[in-house]
């Protein structure tokens, strides 16, 4: 099984513009998450996909590979399926979040290992709710899965499963994806629909046209960077 790795990168964040190239004690965001997901053994090549050419040069001086991608796409999915589209000799193809530059190498592994059953379509991670104050926040992505640790409900309002007593346990999204090639072609071609629209969930709309959401309960949770305020909680870990 041949994976690739992709790392979507663009400049123009609406809340932290720049954000790839921020310096973190010495090295660019996008540095430490191409040089984290190198880690994994299980990844047989890594590309970021931007749309700007400042990335795309820095990315080639620390000795990575990028590729030039469209400017219009909204999602990172989008991008992927564009990488995708010009590199075929990969079975699975990883999104790799550009803004966790603490990404863990064993946690791409776990989501890779979903792939052994060839049954699956696409693969992300959960991992339990530690803090109560999540169930809230918008920011944080809930879901709920069934016996068989597929997911049934994405959302960023709190689930009935965790306001009334429950056997569920209440699990937070962790938004890396893995897609078997034929899928990732088939729902690029999807339409927005409007549960996606209501809960701005990309992957709502794959649930929504029965793709099959793969869930991997893990224990390793790393932080990402959303706003310039995030990047002091992330220095402290370096």
């Amino acid at each position: 099984m041949k994976v690739l790795g992709i790392i979507p990168a663009r400049y123009q964040s609406t809340r932290f513009p720049g954000k790839p190239l921020v310096d973190l004690k010495g090295k660019s965001m996008i540095q430490r998450v191409y040089e984290g997901a190198a880690k994994c053994s299980d990844i047989h090549q890594i590309i970021v996909a931007t749309d700007d050419q400042r990335i795309f040069d820095h990315v080639l001086s620390f000795g990575g590979q990028a590729m030039m991608t469209e400017t219009f796409h909204t999602t990172g999915t989008e991008r992927c399926f564009e990488v995708a589209q010009k590199h075929h000799a990969f079975d699975v193809y990883l999104n790799i979040q550009g803004d966790e530059p603490l990404v863990d190498h064993l946690q791409l592994s776990q989501l890779i290992s979903l792939f052994k059953d060839p049954n699956v379509e696409i693969g992300t991670l959960a991992i339990p709710v530690s803090d109560p104050t999540d169930i809230e926040n918008a920011n944080r992505i809930k879901l709920v899965t069934n016996k068989m640790n597929e997911a049934m409900c994405f959302s960023r309002s709190p689930l009935p499963s965790m306001i009334y007593p429950s056997a569920h346990i209440p699990l937070k999204h962790i938004g890396l994806y893995a897609f078997q090639k034929k899928t990732l072609f088939q729902i690029s071609s999807l339409a927005p629909c409007d549960w996606e629209k209501s809960e701005s969930l990309e992957q709502l709309r794959w649930l929504y046209n029965g793709h099959k959401i793969q869930v991997f309960i893990t224990d390793i949770e790393t932080p990402n960077i959303d706003t310039p305020e995030d990047v002091a909680k992330v220095l402290m870990y370096l």
